[in-house]
């Protein structure tokens, strides 16, 4: 039986001002956000979908408090009401936001703590929640002789996770509510990627390369979603977390929903509006390949209702590149006094390549970040080339650790040589690029600084894993 999906338009309009300016929704379209969840919710089973503890868990894209990189908040507000209406014991609005964050901070600025304020939704910090482990299977480990296995198999998940929705999934609705977004490591971040938001931080660096796609569908194959709502009120392209200043030109103003009780067939759809297909998004493919997905392998598993007739050549805004596919990876447009040097043997964008590209670009065009230094990146070096690196120097990722980075202190000193493990440890590379751009991390709170600030102690003192810049590594050199 293919799998009912429904994407339905929201015709209020959008904002008139520039994307650079993140502004609440207005009035008119809120209302509509409303009614069209509640459409999709009840054309999905509705009520009918409670489990026997009606308790029911929403886990948004809530990486960070960045403009256009979470879920709107006037979507998550729609879906809490919903399953309250819908006769929920009660809602619990769960995330574990991305490395470099702690959630407790992120639901504070981005607004989802006053939904749950108005609502009486529960917020569920992940990241401050005990954590029980899970073995990954999707690939061997290096040490069981596959070279391009698992640097680490063992993962830790919070007990919210494994007790309510792996154990019990029996019993608890699980609703996932992604963002409409291209993903620079990944393709896609939709539904499937939304569960990466599972594992602790400390899970996450090692093996954020091309075994990315691997570990992405071990999460699922542990546990799915019952529901997956897809927030394409705006869909990013160029990536997942948008420079703002150049958002005009990544930030795309989809205006509309995507429903599904399957979530495959939900990224699906969701990929093939950026013009992406099962090809270009691994771990979707990867999902297909181990079973994963209900039956569903492409576009001919999915029954369309809504607004669309059909995906194929689908083109909401009439501006998809002459290719058919919106760019995932990131806007060419990086400082020009910081220079780059990729490993010729290795260099994975999904980790140690685009992590810190995304966040180089970043600090540059939104908070005026300084160069002046050298980024080193993969393995696969010409010595000649490394002895003729002059300065302050990051080496990102543990194979560029492992084959230069002894040669650069050796030379220039720990004080000009920072270092950042694993495949993707986002903190240490903040950390690192905080201190050589001179930027301060408070900026990167727009706003509710002062609660924000109170958050962050709360974090610390409930005992949070996640893995934070230092708030004065702007000023010390960290790492």
């Amino acid at each position: 039986m293919p799998e009912k999906v429904i994407i339905r338009s929201i015709i209020s309009p959008h904002q008139r001002e520039s994307f650079t300016q993140f502004i609440p929704l207005s009035p008119d379209m809120t209302r509509e956000i409303g009614r069209t969840v509640k459409e999709i919710f009840d054309s999905l089973g509705g009520a009918a979908l409670l489990k026997s503890s009606r308790d029911v868990y929403v886990k948004p894209n809530g990486i960070d408090a960045k403009a256009y990189c979470y879920t709107r908040p006037e979507v998550v507000r729609a879906v809490i009401e919903y399953w309250q209406s819908a006769g929920a014991r009660q809602v619990y609005l769960m995330e574990n936001s991305t490395q470099a964050n702690y959630t407790r901070v992120v639901f504070e600025v981005n607004g989802y703590r006053d939904i749950c304020r108005d609502t009486g939704a529960i917020p569920l910090y992940l990241d401050e929640e005990k954590t029980i482990g899970f073995e990954f299977t999707g690939r061997k480990s290096i040490y069981d002789g596959d070279p391009r296995g698992y640097d680490r198999s063992h993962c830790e998940m919070p007990v919210t996770v494994t007790e309510k929705l792996i154990r019990r999934r029996d019993e608890n609705l699980y609703v996932n509510v992604p963002k409409l977004k291209t993903h620079s490591m990944a393709g896609v971040t939709l539904g499937i990627k939304n569960q990466w938001g599972f594992p602790v931080h400390t899970s996450r660096g090692h093996d954020h390369n091309y075994n990315l796609p691997y570990k992405l569908t071990d999460v699922l194959s542990l546990l799915r979603p019952d529901v997956t709502l897809i927030e394409g009120i705006e869909g990013t392209v160029y990536g997942h977390y948008p420079v703002t200043a150049l958002a005009d030109r990544c930030v795309k103003p989809f205006r509309v929903l995507i429903g599904s009780l399957n979530v495959a067939a939900a990224d699906l759809a969701g990929a093939k509006i950026l013009g992406l297909d099962r090809a270009d998004v691994a771990h979707l493919d990867q999902a297909i390949k181990r079973n994963l997905t209900g039956g569903v392998t492409g576009l001919d598993d999915i029954e369309l209702e809504g607004d669309f007739s059909t995906l194929e050549n689908i083109d909401i805004l009439g501006d998809k590149p002459s290719s058919g596919k919106y760019p995932a990876d990131l806007f060419d447009f990086f400082p020009w006094d910081v220079k780059v040097l990729k490993g010729k043997e290795l260099a994975c964008r999904e980790g140690c390549v685009n992590n810190p590209l995304t966040l180089l670009q970043v600090l540059f065009h939104d908070h005026n970040g300084r160069g002046g230094w050298t980024l080193v990146m993969g393995k696969g070096f010409d010595p000649d080339e490394i002895d003729e690196i002059q300065g302050r120097v990051l080496v990102a990722g543990h194979c560029a650790i492992e084959e230069v980075a002894e040669r650069l202190v050796k030379r220039l000193g720990k004080k000009k040589v920072y270092l950042s493990g694993e495949c993707n440890d986002l903190a240490a590379t903040a950390e690192a690029m905080f201190h050589l751009m001179k930027v301060n991390p408070v900026s990167f709170l727009p706003r509710r600084r002062g609660a924000a600030v109170l958050a962050f102690l709360m974090a610390r003192l409930h005992g949070s894993k996640s893995r934070v810049p230092n708030p004065l590594s702007h000023l010390i050199k960290m790492v």
